[in-house]
């Protein structure tokens, strides 16, 4: 499976951006699409899931009421809305796909795809 995000940028604090990720190739499969982030120096972090199937959401608490995690299944496309942006939130962030894999633990919990990171700016 192949993942293309686009709209990172610059942005002052208290805006807003909309990254998107668009699924191609061998999407079945899917269990999970979401977003994790990695700020200078430190570990990549989860930012917000959505399942696939059933559309069960799962956010950070640093990003609970601001970022909203949604998806079109007919495009294989995951959106992250993001608003009330903050300085903290400035980081690299990677789009991710869970997709079953081959043995009973991957068929479960997926293995991991990473799509490019997008950078996102959030300036005070």
């Amino acid at each position: 499976v192949q993942l293309q995000a686009s709209g990172g940028g610059l942005v002052q604090a208290g805006g807003s951006l909309r990254l998107s990720c668009a699924a191609s190739g061998s999407v079945f499969g899917i269990i999970t699409m979401g977003w994790y982030r990695q700020a200078p120096e430190k570990e990549r972090e989860l930012v917000a899931t959505i399942n696939k199937s059933s559309a069960v959401t799962n956010y950070a608490d640093s990003v609970k009421g601001r970022f909203t995690i949604s998806r079109d299944d007919a495009k294989n496309i995951v959106y992250l809305q993001m608003n009330s942006l903050k300085p903290e939130d400035t980081a690299v962030y990677y789009c991710n796909v869970k997709k079953q894999g081959s043995t009973w633990q991957e068929k479960i919990y997926g293995v991991d795809h990473w799509g490019k990171g997008t950078q996102v700016t959030v300036s005070s």
